[in-house]
This record gives structure tokens, C-alpha cells and sequence, in this order.
């Protein structure tokens, strides 16, 4: 696979790679003392534009409607810009705590969109999984969401839609900016004997436990505690210290996202919050979030179109000073930028992410296929087999520590080295 903003020029003799665009070049270029209100029709207009581009097309199309910010607005754009109805798609479940439809109702509503709702039970998504992970390429635990949706946007007639993906990267929607800021304000930390703050770290896990204790008790046992030590940890599945207990190897290789952050250098970003959009947007976003949209999309011979990952826009919010995006409230820039667009329960609204209710059905309706495959895994001569079935266990017991993710990704791993025959 190339890089983002690479291409690949061959002829007879040879293959070489080009770089046309690097996100880590984008540099602060607008004056910090700009009117807020001017920085919010730019960003306004640049979104309007991005959405117009990606409705050129000869085909049916429709939009992802979770009933977030990110989805509202593309939606809401749409209308604006669009002389067709627009179709929206959204998945609903059973489990109330996990369906979205109300909020989707009332964006579809707003926008008198041709709304349709994707009811997904257990035995439908158990029926459409085999697909959806034959599917994969390379092993993720991300995609088979995306696939189940697409299928059914596919379906419907519709042959591209636009998603929102990439506003919490780009404008600061995950925890993850929330938390390092605060890091970067705790600075004196670092004065701090690095026994005492390992000991801290023990005790928190001990009062508190948690993923989130975890990762803070991980931090502060850094030599050095800065953005490319305390990044990486929190994109972390599951820790070191899990991961070697479920392998049979002494140490672990570098940490992969360690890696891309050194390599990008973030930290000659302008803007602490450009520092961790970069880094979000080259590791979770690229490596996972688009390869797997991507992948599960065209497997059912649908196009996705992300407007809000326009280098445009990207380009222009990331050379942004911290004071026009600091997460005070959910993506304040872009929430402000779409003036009334939005309806105040959209706004105002707990963020949940797409996500389906795993815990529940990995414990039952898919109990029987996740054991398998983790009990195959557990046998194989990389993995310690009293260490993945602890892990198994672990989460059968709700050890707060061990949730959903940590067993799906490996179980996804077990199915993607049985489907192409890899032996150890």
C-alpha cells in the first residue's frame, strides 16, 4: 500500500515513489489575532465546498446518519447544497443504550431526509459476519461495522455515501485532546523522582481500577514524560504488560505508533492540539478508521466519500492556533461554524461513536464463535495458551480492565490467519 500523498510512478526499468503531501508540513499561517466569527465562516465555507465536491457523481447516493455532530453536518450540508432529497442510513439495535435512532429521527426530520432505519439483531449481524471477515485483507477488529451498514446503504440503491468520519480527529472530538492538554500542563511532573511516581502509579491502579488507571500508571513510570511517551499509550489495546503474557516472547518490538509519531516529528507543530490531530489522523484514522471503511465498503460495491478530511479543510483547521479549537464544549469550531445547522439535542448530546453492543453479544449469541477462535489462537506456538485464555476468561467475569476490544481483535486475528492458511 502507498502513503497517504504518495504515488507511484513505474516504467520498463524501474519503480519510484513520490511524496505530493505531508500533513506534518502544514504550518501555523493564520494570524492568531483573526475575529473568531471570520475563522468560523471560513471553516463554514470550506465545509460547504468540501460536501458540494463530493456530490458530483452519476449515481444514487446517500449519507451515514449516526445522529452526531460529525453525521448531522454532512447531512445538514447536503440539503443545503444538494437540489435532490437526501437519503440517510442508520443502524439501530434492540439495546437502547446502544441505538441512536432518536437522534437520527430528529436530524432526518430537520433536513426531511428519506430516512431509513437498519434494524440490526444479533442473529442478523451472526449471519452477515462470515462475509464481513472474509472480506478483510489484513486483520482489524474495526470493520465489520462498517460492512453490515454499507451492505444494507448498497441495498437500498444507493451506490455512494458520504460519512463523517475524521471531525473528531480534526477537531478535537476524541478524550484523548481533553487529556493531553492536561498532561502537557503538568509539566512539573517531570520534577518528580521517577520511584515516587511509579509508586503513584501502583497505588492508583489499586484505588481505581481501570484501562484509563492503566494508562495513567504507564505514563507516569516514563522516563520521560512529553507527547511521543504518553501518545502512544493511549492508543493502546491492551498493555505491555498483557500482551507479553499472552505470547511466548521475553520483550516486545517497538511500539508501532511510537514509531509513526517519531517519524512525523509532531512536535514541530505550531498548535498542541495540531500535534495530537496529526497524530490521530496518521495512525488511528489512516491505519484503521479509512483502510477498514474502505475495504468494507467496496466489498459490497459501495463508494465512500469523507468530506471532512478534505486537505482543504484539514490544511486550514490544522494551522489554526489552540485558541480557536479547544475542546470547552464538543468540537465548539465546527459546531460553531454551522451556525444553526444543528438542532441544540444534536449538540448537546452524550457522544457514544459508532459501535455495536459487543460485551452483550460476544457473552452470548456470539459466545460460542469467539471461544473457538480464541481457544485456536491460545494454541498456537506464538501465543501462551494459559495467558489468551485468562484474558477470555477475564472478560467473561467483567474484569473492568478487559473489555470488548481486547478479545475481538484477537479474535478477528485467529479467523484472518485460519482463512488464508497461516501455520506456526
Amino acid at each position: 500500500m502507498l502513503k497517504p500523498g504518495h504515488y507511484l510512478k513505474a516504467n520498463s526499468e524501474k519503480t519510484t515513489i513520490h511524496c505530493y503531501w505531508d500533513i506534518n508540513k502544514i504550518k501555523s499561517t493564520i494570524s492568531k489575532d483573526k475575529p473568531y466569527a471570520e475563522v468560523c465562516r471560513d471553516v463554514n465555507h470550506l465545509l460547504t465546498k468540501a460536501v458540494a465536491r463530493r456530490l458530483i457523481a452519476d449515481v444514487p447516493f446517500g449519507a451515514f446518519l449516526s445522529g452526531g455532530i460529525d453525521s448531522s453536518a454532512i447531512v445538514g450540508l447536503m440539503t443545503k447544497v444538494s437540489s435532490e432529497r437526501v437519503k440517510t442510513f442508520s443502524v439501530t439495535f434492540d439495546e437502547s443504550e446502544f441505538s441512536e435512532s432518536k437522534y437520527a429521527q430528529i436530524v432526518a426530520r430537520k433536513f426531511n431526509t428519506d430516512h431509513h432505519e437498519i434494524v440490526l439483531k444479533p442473529s442478523d449481524f451472526l449471519k452477515e459476519l462470515p462475509n464481513a471477515l472474509k472480506a478483510m485483507d489484513h486483520p482489524s477488529g474495526d470493520g465489520p461495522n462498517t460492512y453490515v451498514v454499507s451492505k444494507a446503504t448498497k441495498n437500498a440503491g444507493i451506490t455512494m455515501a458520504l460519512s463523517g468520519l475524521g471531525g473528531d480527529e480534526l477537531f478535537a472530538g476524541y478524550d484523548v485532546f481533553k487529556r493531553t492538554l492536561k498532561l502537557n500542563k503538568r509539566k512539573w511532573l517531570n520534577m518528580v523522582p521517577l520511584f515516587i511516581r511509579s509508586i503513584a502509579g501502583t497505588l492508583l491502579v489499586k484505588v481505581k481500577c481501570g484501562i484509563a488507571s492503566e494508562k495513567m500508571a504507564a505514563i507516569l513510570k516514563q522516563d520521560k514524560i512529553n507527547f511521543k511517551t504518553f501518545y502512544p499509550l493511549s492508543r493502546q489495546v491492551l498493555m505491555d504488560k498483557e500482551i507479553l503474557s499472552i505470547l511466548n516472547k521475553k520483550e516486545l518490538s517497538e511500539n508501532r505508533v511510537s514509531e509513526i509519531v517519531n517519524e512525523l516529528n509532531v512536535t514541530n507543530q505550531v498548535s498542541q492540539i495540531s500535534q495530537i490531530s496529526v497524530a490521530e489522523i496518521s495512525t488511528y484514522m489512516q491505519n484503521v478508521l479509512l483502510r477498514d471503511a474502505d475495504q468494507m465498503s467496496m466489498a459490497v460495491a459501495l463508494e465512500i466519500r469523507v468530506p471532512l478530511i478534505d486537505y482543504t479543510l484539514v490544511e486550514y483547521v490544522l494551522s489554526l492556533p489552540d485558541k480557536y479549537k479547544n475542546p470547552i464544549s464538543p468540537k465548539k469550531l465546527l459546531v460553531d461554524s454551522l451556525g444553526d445547522i444543528l438542532p441544540p439535542e444534536i449538540v448537546n448530546r452524550p457522544k457514544m461513536g459508532f459501535t455495536f453492543p459487543w460485551k452483550e453479544w460476544m457473552k452470548n449469541e456470539l459466545k460460542s464463535f469467539c471461544e473457538e477462535k480464541i481457544l485456536a489462537l491460545s494454541k498456537r506456538k506464538l501465543f501462551d495458551e494459559h495467558g489468551v485464555m485468562k484474558l477470555w476468561s477475564n472478560f467473561l467475569s467483567d474484569d473492568p480492565k478487559i473489555t470488548w476490544s481486547r478479545i475481538w481483535y484477537l479474535v478477528v486475528l485467529e479467523n484472518w490467519l485460519e482463512e488464508n492458511n497461516i501455520e506456526d
